[in-house]
């Protein structure tokens, strides 16, 4: 309970500022994501996204990717249905005890070479549910993870961003090229 409160507490507020809604930041952003997706996937990057046990907040801003503000289609990221034509996976949430079987099943019909995300908190350490008897603390507990994107849930910028720095640890050699 106390963890709860605390969360709510430290959480800052997520609305937008003017300064947040320059098109301009997210079109520089996109176009530098563009040139690493065509470089690294041959322009086309596509994520599987998997609610292993989410309060659907982060599925909420990853939804909000598709929009038309932020539009990540135009950049060559798509969202699939078929982890078997997935690149990447995308998990959110703590991971359920019974979401761990689907999980690791999604994984493994993932061609490899394969980027597993974990997006959240709650995918990242069990977040407000922590050591609750019904979850896995982590993603991690489950299946490999090879970033994560802290946030509880991390904004559709946040996202980019960090996606832009996965594309770099694959280019520099810390993650196996595609």
């Amino acid at each position: 309970m106390y963890r709860l409160l605390r969360k709510i507490l430290t959480t800052p507020r997520l609305t937008l500022t003017t300064e947040d809604l320059r098109a301009n930041e997210v079109t520089v952003l996109g176009k530098e994501v563009e040139a690493q997706v065509k470089k690294l996937f041959g322009g086309s990057l596509a994520i599987r996204e998997v609610a292993a046990g989410s309060s659907n907040a982060e599925e909420q801003e990853l939804t909000a990717l598709g929009n038309v503000y932020y539009d990540v289609e135009r950049f060559g990221i798509h969202f699939v249905a078929s982890p078997r034509h997935a690149d990447m996976l995308f998990v959110t949430g703590p991971v359920s005890r019974n979401m761990a079987e689907g999980l690791r099943r999604t994984y493994e019909a993932m061609p490899t070479p394969r980027y597993v995300v974990a997006v959240g908190d709650g995918a990242i350490d069990g977040g407000i549910y922590r050591d609750s008897y019904a979850i896995h603390n982590s993603v991690e507990e489950v299946i490999p993870v090879d970033w994560k994107i802290p946030g509880d849930p991390p904004s559709p910028r946040v996202v980019l961003q960090s996606l832009l720095k996965l594309f770099h640890d694959i280019e520099s050699g810390k993650l196996p090229r595609p």
